[in-house]
C-alpha cells in the first residue's frame, strides 16, 4: 500500500540488538549479574524458537524478533575476533613467553586428556563409531574463550591458567578440523596434504605479520595520533585487526590467530592503552551479538522433551572437565583454590565446540541428530558459565582458607601516574627513579612519548582526560597522580574528575600561577605548585647562597616560605576549614 512504512530486516535486527543491549546491560548491572546471561536469554526470547515461532500468527512480532539468525553469524564471528584482539593487547610477547610452559604443557595436556577420555566414554556408552566419538570428544573438550576470559581477566592466577589453556585450544582449532576432514568416510589423501600446506603457509604469514608489524605499526599509529582524531585512531585499529585476521584466514588458519597477533604487536607499542580504550565498546557490542546467537540456538521445547538425557550429558561433561582440569593444575603446582576455581569455570563447552560439530557434520563424521543434541548441550553449558564462575569462587574459598598475600593476585605493582611527558614530567620521573619509586608517564603527544621511551622512561601513549585511560594504568591503586601539563583548564577538569572518582587519592598538580593554584585546590588537588612561586624561591635560594649565607638556614627559610604560601593558596581556594586530604608519608 502506498505510503506504508516498511522496515528492512537489517534495521529491524539492529533495533532488536541495540534495544537488548540498552536494556540488558543496565538492568543486570543493577543487580550485579553478568550481562552474559542476559544476552543469552534475550537470544532465546527473540530467536526462532521463542517469539519468532509466533510471527505467522502475530505479524507485528517481526519488529521485535531476529528475522534471519544466520545473518548475525558474521557479526558474532567479528565479536570473537575483537575479543582475541583485546586479549593480545593485554599481553605482550614477553608475557606470552613467560606463559609458554602453561600454554604448551598445561594447555596440551588438558585438551588431549579431556578430549581422549570423553571420546573413549562416548564410544563405549553410545552408538558411535571411533571417528564420531573422537570428533565429539575433542569438540566438547574446548572451553569458551568468549565468556571465560571476560569473567576471569588475564592478570589473576585463575586468569593466567585459563588464558594458557584457551590459547592452546585456539591454536589447535584448525588442525583438529583438518584431521576430522581427513578421517571422513569420503576423505582422500588431499586432506592431509591440505593440512601440511596450511601449516607452512600459515607459518609464513605469521612471520610476515610479525616482521612487518614491528616496523609499520608504530609509524601508523604515530601518524594517527598526530591528527588528534579518535576516528582516525579507530580506523587504524580496525584496519590492523581485520587485515591480520583476513591474512591468516586466507591461508586456512583461524582469523582469531591473526587478531591475537595484531593485539600482541600493538601491545609492544606505546599506543596499546589508547587502542584498547577505543576498541572496548565495539568488542562488548559484538560479543553481545555472539551471545544472542547462542541463545537463539536454544529450543526450549526440545529441551523439555529430552530433559533427562540433556541434564545427564550437561552434568557429566561439566563434572568431568572440572575434575580433570583441577587435577592437572594441582599437578602443575597451582594452589588448591586456583585449581578448583579454574577447573569449574573452564568446565562448560565452547563456541568452538559448535564450529567443530558443524565441520564434523559437514564431513559426515557425525550425523545431524547427534550433532543437534550436543549443540543444545553446548548452548546450555555456555549459558551457565557465569554461574559456574561464581560457584568456582565459592568452592575456592572453602578448599583454601589461606588468605592471598598482597600483590599475589595482581602482578603489576602500584605506581605513581605522571600525566604529561614534557620537561616537568620527565623531571618528576627522574626524582621517582632516584628514590626507587615505581611510576608510569602518560601523554597524548606521540613525539614526546617516543622521546621519553628513547631516554629510558616508562611512558605510554594515551589521553588521560578521555575515557578510562587512567583506570587502565591502575589509578585505583596508585600512590599518587601528578599533573605536569601546561594546560590550566584541562588540569582543573582532570583534578575535579579524579577527586570525584577517587576521594582519597593524592593529586599533585602543576599550576601556572597563584590564581590557577587556588582554582586547582577548589577542584580537589591535594597540592598545587605554582611555577611563579617555585621560580621565585629558587632565585632567592641561589642569590642567598652565593652572597655567603649558610646553606642550612637558607633551605629552612625556603621551606618555611613555601609552607606559608601553600597555606595562603589553600585559604584562597576555600580550603582553610576543610580537613586535609591524604598526603604522602614523606611530608608527614
Amino acid at each position: 500500500m502506498a505510503g506504508e512504512l516498511t522496515l528492512s530486516p537489517f534495521l529491524s535486527d539492529a533495533l532488536v540488538i541495540l534495544g537488548a543491549a540498552g536494556i540488558v546491560i543496565p538492568v543486570f548491572a543493577r543487580f550485579r549479574i553478568t550481562p552474559i546471561i542476559g544476552f543469552i536469554l534475550i537470544g532465546v526470547l527473540v530467536g526462532p524458537y521463542g517469539l519468532g515461532s509466533l510471527v505467522e500468527r502475530i505479524p507485528w512480532l517481526t519488529y521485535v524478533t531476529i528475522s534471519d539468525p544466520g545473518a548475525l553469524a558474521p557479526f558474532a564471528e567479528f565479536g570473537i575476533v575483537l575479543l582475541l584482539f583485546a586479549i593480545g593487547l593485554e599481553l605482550s610477547f614477553n608475557r606470552l613467553w613467560q606463559l609458554r610452559r602453561l600454554v604448551f604443557g598445561l594447555g596440551a595436556l588438558e585438551l588431549l586428556i579431556i578430549g581422549g577420555a570423553l571420546a573413549a566414554v562416548l564410544g563405549y556408552t553410545g552408538p558411535l563409531d571411533g571417528t564420531a566419538a573422537l570428533a565429539l570428544g575433542f569438540a566438547l573438550a574446548f572451553s569458551s574463550t568468549a565468556i571465560v576470559l571476560p569473567i576471569s581477566g588475564t592478570r589473576t592466577p585463575v586468569g593466567r591458567a585459563a588464558l594458557s589453556m584457551l590459547l592452546f585450544e585456539d591454536i589447535m582449532i584448525v588442525p583438529i578440523i583438518f584431521i576430522l576432514g581427513a578421517l571422513a568416510p569420503n576423505a582422500s589423501a588431499e586432506g592431509w596434504s591440505g593440512l601440511v600446506d596450511t601449516l607452512w603457509q600459515g607459518a609464513l604469514v605469521i612471520a610476515v605479520l610479525l616482521i612487518a608489524g614491528r616496523f609499520a605499526l608504530p609509524r601508523l599509529f604515530a601518524q594517527a595520533a598526530r591528527t588528534k582524531s579518535p576516528e582516525l585512531f579507530l580506523a587504524a585499529s580496525l584496519l590492523v585487526v581485520i587485515g591480520a585476521s583476513l591474512a591468516t584466514a586466507a591461508v586456512g588458519l583461524s582469523p582469531i590467530v591473526g587478531a591475537l597477533i595484531a593485539g600482541l604487536l600493538i601491545a609492544e607499542t606505546e599506543y596499546h592503552s589508547e587502542v584498547e580504550m577505543i576498541m572496548d565498546p565495539f568488542k562488548g557490542l559484538a560479543l553481545g551479538v555472539f551471545l544472542i546467537t547462542v541463545g537463539m540456538s536454544i529450543d526450549l521445547v526440545d529441551i523439555g522433551a529430552n530433559i533427562g538425557a540433556l541434564a545427564l550429558a550437561v552434568v557429566g561433561v561439566l563434572a568431568f572437565k572440572a575434575l580433570v582440569t583441577g587435577i592437572l593444575l594441582r599437578l602443575m603446582g597451582a594452589r588448591r583454590s586456583t585449581a578448583a576455581e579454574t577447573g569449574v569455570m573452564m568446565a562448560s563447552p565452547s563456541e568452538t565446540t559448535l564450529i567443530v560439530l558443524s565441520a564434523a557434520t559437514a564431513a559426515l563424521v557425525v550425523d545431524f541428530e547427534t550433532a543437534q543434541f550436543w549443540q543444545t548441550v553446548t548452548a546450555i553449558g555456555l549459558t551457565v558459565t557465569p554461574l559456574l564462575a561464581k560457584l568456582g569462587r565459592v568452592i575456592a574459598r572453602r578448599v583454601d582458607s589461606v588468605p592471598q598475600l598482597p600483590g599475589e593476585e595482581e602482578s603489576d605493582e602500584a605506581r605513581t601516574i605522571i600525566v604529561g611527558g614534557g620537561r616537568v614530567g620527565r623531571l618528576v620521573a627522574d626524582m621517582m627513579r632516584t628514590h626507587g619509586q615505581a611510576y608510569v608517564m602518560i601523554d597524548s603527544d606521540p613525539d614526546l612519548i617516543a622521546r621519553a621511551q628513547r631516554e629510558g622512561y616508562r611512558a605510554v601513549f594515551g589521553d588521560a582526560a578521555r575515557g578510562d585511560a587512567l583506570v587502565r594504568l591502575g589509578v585505583e591503586s596508585a600512590p599518587a597522580v601528578v599533573l605536569t601539563m601546561d594546560e590550566p583548564v584541562l588540569a582543573q577538569r582532570l583534578v575535579g574528575k579524579l577527586r570525584r572518582e577517587h576521594p582519597d587519592l593524592l593529586i599533585v598538580a602543576r599550576a601556572r600561577d597563584t590564581i590557577h593554584a587556588a582554582a586547582l585546590y577548589r577542584a580537589g588537588a591535594s597540592h598545587a605548585v605554582p611555577e611563579t612561586l617555585e621560580s621565585s624561591l629558587q632565585l632567592s635560594e641561589a642569590v642567598l647562597v652565593d652572597i655567603g649565607v649558610a646553606m642550612g638556614p637558607v633551605i629552612a627559610s625556603i621551606h618555611a616560605k613555601r609552607d606559608e604560601y601553600r597555606e595562603q593558596l589553600e585559604r584562597d581556594g576555600g580550603l582553610a576549614e576543610k580537613p586535609k586530604l591524604r598526603t604522602s608519608s614523606a611530608e608527614a
